[in-house]
């Protein structure tokens, strides 16, 4: 290893720095997302009982002691719970909104060393080139097959190393991405419940009832002969 770092050139020092620190990146990402995975499912059941039964206070309290994205847009909700369905959607969304920077930190870090460990490795070969031709031109342009192919293995090990950090980096950032999409999912899918939940416990309005008056007595016929003109 050693050795391939001096025959590398400076360079190769620079590949493995952004090695270090893409994984270092990778393995604080996936053990955070590791902590704040939530069966949303689950969860919710466990919150029905208490919100059903107007036990707002508990709710809160439950969301608090398991601190995550998911839980934090549903306990903004909760907070609010005596708002109106549209305002409780836009508190919801709100929420979630403050939790995808939290999601997404340090993965373009990620990004920019997959895409630039490549072109430090081509830079390194280039580097390398150039100076193997430099040392044939200083030799009145005869140099021997072993003095170039030395040379152009040295300018190589650069572009090697950088496709080595590169191609795992891409990976990494793909799947931590996947992550990301997935707690986003998980957050839009407990907002929705937990708005359903706030308002199916709200007290529902009655159907308005039709009253009537006590009923008239019927009036009875009259079948008395009413006195005509001739009987006057």
């Amino acid at each position: 290893m050693i050795d391939y770092m001096q025959k590398g050139g400076p360079l190769m020092w620079l590949i493995l720095f952004c090695s270090v620190l893409a994984g270092a990146v990778f393995l604080e990402r996936a053990s955070y997302f590791h902590r704040v995975s939530v069966r949303v499912g689950e969860f919710m059941r466990g919150l029905s009982n208490l919100i059903q039964h107007h036990r707002f206070a508990e709710a809160q309290m439950e969301c608090a002691s398991l601190p995550t994205p998911v839980t934090r847009v549903i306990h903004a909700a909760i907070l609010r719970h005596e708002a109106p369905r549209s305002e409780l959607k836009e508190i919801v969304q709100e929420a979630g909104q403050l939790e995808v920077p939290r999601l997404e930190r340090r993965l373009g870090i990620l990004a920019t060393i997959g895409f630039v460990t490549p072109l430090i490795g081509l830079l390194g070969t280039i580097a390398g080139l150039i100076e193997a031709f430099v040392q044939i031109s200083a030799q009145s342009g005869f140099a021997s097959s072993t003095d170039i192919s030395s040379g152009i293995y040295r300018s190589l090990l650069t572009t090697a190393a950088g496709l080595v950090v590169s191609i795992p980096c891409a990976v990494a950032y793909s799947y931590l991405s996947s992550r990301v999409n997935t707690l986003m999912h998980d957050m839009e899918r407990a907002g929705i419940e937990i708005v359903n939940l706030i308002m199916d416990s709200r007290p529902q309005p009655s159907p308005d009832i039709i009253e009537f008056g006590p009923a008239r007595p019927a009036e009875k016929p009259d079948f008395r002969r009413k006195p005509t003109v001739s009987d006057r």
